[in-house]
């Protein structure tokens, strides 16, 4: 097993749940496009070496090593059965999962997780694992959720924001141009209802809509930098969350920026962010924001 890796390592993570096998199969089709190493981790959790005086505490490590042992070595052939020409290591960590892919994450170019951890919630479609990373990840990092095998063929969506969000756009363009597929960039608005002014002029609203269509051409500047790509803008009056998870059953993947929390006790992942990771029908990449 090894720990360190090119910048451009694909890192995923995996557990013995169903749900693994998704997220690993995404990460490797990725990491073939790009042409680089994937890796596969694991983690067994801090507490493993805990109490190591009283009886049975030797063999209770080497136990949970072990089963962390066999997830890996079946992930690693389930991999390398499908793609057999890919570069594979493994990583055992005896850490908590979250902090083990975020310390791994540092010398990668993608984080892959799954969508599903093991809190008894059963309305919570993602674990904590997942949304942890998600926030706080340095690079980007796909929740492999929904219809992980149209990845190949759906075109790729990016949720714009404001002009903050080239980095998103650029990532989208590299995925599409990777897919050979095209782009959608969307920003949804919604008008502004002044005080006492229940339905917004006319005039007021084409004011409006210009300014959301500048801006989102403002984020579209990197299209220019993908000739081979195909990308259309679109802005959407409604909400941003509903227009991203609609537009999701229809791609392959959607990509959102992750901006910083809007003061003191804003939402790490911001509101649109978290519900498009919770309801869209496709694998989701969040790309933060410099």
């Amino acid at each position: 097993m090894t720990s360190a890796g090119p910048a451009g390592t694909v890192l995923v993570g995996v557990d013995d749940t169903s749900h693994t096998w998704l997220a690993a199969e995404w990460a490797a089709t990725e990491a073939e496009l790009r042409g680089a190493p994937l890796r596969i981790l694991h983690a067994v959790g801090p507490d493993t070496g805990a109490g190591a005086d009283e009886p049975g505490a030797a063999e209770t490590v080497e136990r949970i090593a072990a089963a962390g042992t066999g997830v890996l070595d079946d992930a690693r052939d389930r991999i390398a059965a499908a793609h057999p020409r890919l570069r594979v290591d493994t990583v055992l960590a005896r850490d908590d999962p979250a902090e083990a892919l975020l310390t791994a994450a540092e010398d990668t170019g993608l984080v892959v997780v799954g969508t599903r951890g093991r809190g008894g919630f059963a309305g919570l479609l993602l674990g904590s694992v997942s949304l942890k990373v998600a926030a706080h990840a340095d690079r980007p990092v796909v929740v492999a959720r929904g219809h992980t095998e149209r990845a190949a063929e759906g075109h790729v969506v990016v949720g714009v924001r404001d002009e903050r969000d080239e980095a998103a756009v650029r990532f989208a363009l590299a995925e599409a141009g990777r897919r050979r597929t095209a782009v959608r960039l969307v920003h949804a608005w919604a008008p502004v209802v002044r005080a006492g002014v229940m339905v917004p002029q006319a005039s007021r609203l084409d004011e409006e809509q210009r300014l959301h269509a500048r801006l989102l051409n403002e984020a579209a500047r990197p299209v220019a930098e993908y000739p081979q790509v195909h990308a259309d803008t679109e802005l959407v009056v409604g909400p941003a969350a509903a227009a991203l998870v609609d537009a999701s059953a229809r791609a392959g993947l959607v990509v959102l920026p992750r901006h910083p929390p809007a003061g003191r006790f804003g939402l790490r992942l911001g509101s649109v962010v978290h519900a498009v990771l919770h309801h869209a029908d496709c694998p989701v990449a969040v790309v933060p924001t410099e």
